[in-house]
């Protein structure tokens, strides 16, 4: 889930964007599909050896996790922001994108797991998007400052929304 540890040495946002077929850094359309080399970074980034925070709690794990992200998407050049933003360029790499988020979820998915919430009930993804979604919005969508307190009350609010079954699954019935 985190690519703050995917920042490559030396490759500033603009970088990538020449890399990967714009040339200002800008928005605008590639000369080419930019797939090959954004998949092979996206996928690099999924080879990293990374693990959830174990805290002891699920508030103290979502937060950290969203220190871990708040980090990522405030360093300058932001590498997380730039492939995020990158990925737009192509298919594959959307593709490839949204394999390196699905597996980081699934091994968030521990977090859940742990206890605090009944695990075979609580949609363990749902949860991990509404605690971390709070600093892509404030962070990427709206540019505004990091909020140090923001970590926090996002976990905060997760939790006590899955604690009151914000994210709760059917149980299945017995046939």
């Amino acid at each position: 889930m985190l690519l703050n540890r995917t920042r490559m040495p030396g490759m500033a946002q603009d970088d990538l964007a020449h890399e990967v077929g714009d040339a200002d850094g800008a928005t605008g359309e590639p000369d080419s599909d930019v797939g090959g080399p954004l998949v092979d970074v996206i996928d690099a980034a999924g080879e990293i050896d990374w693990q959830p925070p174990d805290t002891g709690s699920l508030r103290g794990d979502l937060t950290v996790l969203n220190q871990e992200i708040q980090e990522s998407l405030v360093v300058q050049p932001s590498f997380a922001v730039a492939l995020m933003a990158a990925s737009f360029h192509s298919e594959r790499a959307a593709r490839a994108q949204t394999r390196l988020w699905a597996d980081r979820y699934a091994q968030c998915g521990i977090l859940v797991e742990r206890g605090e919430l009944p695990a075979r009930h609580t949609d363990a993804r749902s949860l991990l998007i509404a605690a971390t979604a709070p600093l892509y919005h404030q962070l990427v969508l709206l540019r505004a400052d990091p909020d140090p307190r923001l970590p926090e009350r996002a976990a905060r609010a997760a939790v006590l929304a899955a604690a009151a079954g914000a994210f709760s699954v059917p149980r299945q019935e017995s046939a």
